[in-house]
């Protein structure tokens, strides 16, 4: 007796789920001037944070765990990624960015995308 296929629920369900979050969360996220938003794109390798004007379509700062200053850097990759947040939050200040909308790309707000986010925190912008 044949009870039907099986469908497991691996990656491919991970991975939609992910990209449903994303375009759920950006249907109410903008960035503009005043307030630009800082997209948050997570691989299992590395981080990468940047700073966005959608109205310009214009990338103000951006940091990631292949840049040169992290990319030999010591500790996992939650201590990788509080270095990007910080290295992002620098780089938004010197552009004149103080505030910022956090888009977190439909990624969890836990471990690395967390300790980017207190890390951005702690360097002074503000969200």
């Amino acid at each position: 007796m044949a009870y039907g296929v099986k469908i497991a629920k691996g990656d491919a369900y991970k991975r939609a789920a992910r990209k449903r979050r994303h375009i759920r969360v950006r249907k109410h996220l903008s960035g503009s001037p005043e307030r630009p938003r800082l997209v948050v794109t997570r691989s299992n390798r590395h981080i990468v944070a940047q700073v966005i004007d959608d109205i310009a379509g214009h990338t103000l700062a951006s940091a990631s765990t292949l840049d040169t200053s992290i990319r030999g850097g010591e500790g996992d990759k939650s201590a990788q990624a509080k270095q990007v947040g910080a290295l992002v939050a620098e780089r938004a200040k010197a552009a004149g960015v103080e505030a910022v909308v956090f888009d977190r790309g439909g990624n969890q707000y836990a471990g690395r995308i967390a300790a980017l986010a207190d890390a951005a925190r702690e360097a002074g912008l503000k969200f």
